[in-house]
């Protein structure tokens, strides 16, 4: 998936997510608060913004190339 590298990868893992199928019938708002739950602390957000990047990629067949950048997933709502 674009923008997950191997830290984001194994926190995707610890939430379950093994395939990006998987990401296609989560909610990026839960598994950024459940993310939050596990270690324990506040999250930088942008990984809630990549967590709607990699939903958005898990979805559809074809892209927005400017949708593939996590960082424009920042007040958009989850796809």
């Amino acid at each position: 998936m674009p923008g997950i590298g191997p830290s984001l990868a194994r926190d995707l893992r610890d939430l379950g997510v093994r395939r990006v199928g998987d990401m296609a019938g989560k909610s990026p708002e839960e598994l950024y608060q459940r993310l939050c739950r596990m270690r324990k602390r506040l999250q930088d957000p942008c990984l809630l913004y990549a967590f709607r990047c990699a939903k958005y990629y898990a979805l559809r067949k074809s892209h927005d190339s400017k949708l593939l950048l996590w960082w424009n997933w920042k007040g958009r709502p989850s796809p």
